[in-house]
């Protein structure tokens, strides 16, 4: 009779305590990272460079936790009608230190080539908040590269925001298919200017300066085109 009473007893406790641990367990799921948020932004401009009329579109973003995500990315570029620049990202992305991530995934180019690539890089905010992106490139052929990128929000007024931004292209060696040399191949400088008329609309002006360098340079020049270009654009970034 003491073991059926002690049973029942246990039975009832656990049932009556079940909602707070529950509760309980939510509550240090959403203290670790345990609940599930995103961010995305797309950008997307059209505009026109000493030539031809350019479009671009430029799209970054994330869903899951404080600690782990999947990081999606896009970018590419319209010149004259004609696609000459469309990436594709997917990446695992670990929070490893204050402000920022590892990550690790995939990149698939179609345009210049159809190219797929292992990608390995971090993610963050640098000291003085220039957030940063720097990653390394294995492609199917075995060709490495790397991409760095920074750039920093400057406020003149709650609305009216500066963001210069610098981009640089390395090769470890020679890649034919895509007419580039080995060393720094090509980079860009730009200045762009947005008005948010809300956090997640917001127009802006973009001026940016492309240039290639070295064995990239004298490949192009070899080819007849130019090796800078200057482009400026009007676009529109949403935020959901």
């Amino acid at each position: 009779m003491c073991i059926k009473t002690y049973a029942l007893t246990t039975f009832l406790a656990l049932t009556t305590l079940q909602p707070a641990l529950a509760s309980e367990v939510e509550s240090h799921k959403a203290e670790h990272g345990g609940q599930i948020f995103h961010a995305f932004r797309l950008e997307a401009d059209v505009g026109a460079g000493q030539d031809d009329p350019i479009a671009s579109w430029d799209f970054d973003g994330w869903i899951g936790g404080d600690v782990n995500k999947l990081w999606l990315k896009s970018e590419g570029e319209v010149a004259d009608g004609n696609t000459e620049q469309a990436e594709f990202w997917a990446l695992y992305s670990r929070n490893v230190a204050t402000f920022w991530d590892a990550q690790i995934g995939i990149r698939h180019d179609t345009q210049p080539e159809s190219t797929s690539y292992l990608a390995l890089g971090v993610e963050g905010l640098a000291p003085y908040f220039f957030e940063t992106e720097a990653h390394l490139f294995v492609s199917d052929e075995g060709d490495v590269s790397a991409r760095i990128r920074q750039e920093n929000d400057f406020l003149i007024t709650q609305r009216l925001i500066i963001q210069p931004y610098v981009e640089a292209n390395l090769y470890a060696q020679d890649v034919a298919d895509q007419e580039v040399g080995a060393g720094l191949a090509n980079a860009e400088f730009g200045l762009q200017t947005r008005y948010e008329i809300t956090r997640k609309f917001a127009p802006y002006v973009d001026l940016r300066y492309e240039r290639k360098f070295g064995e990239t340079s004298s490949i192009a020049k070899k080819n007849g085109e130019d090796n800078d270009d200057f482009i400026a654009s009007i676009g529109l970034r949403l935020m959901f």
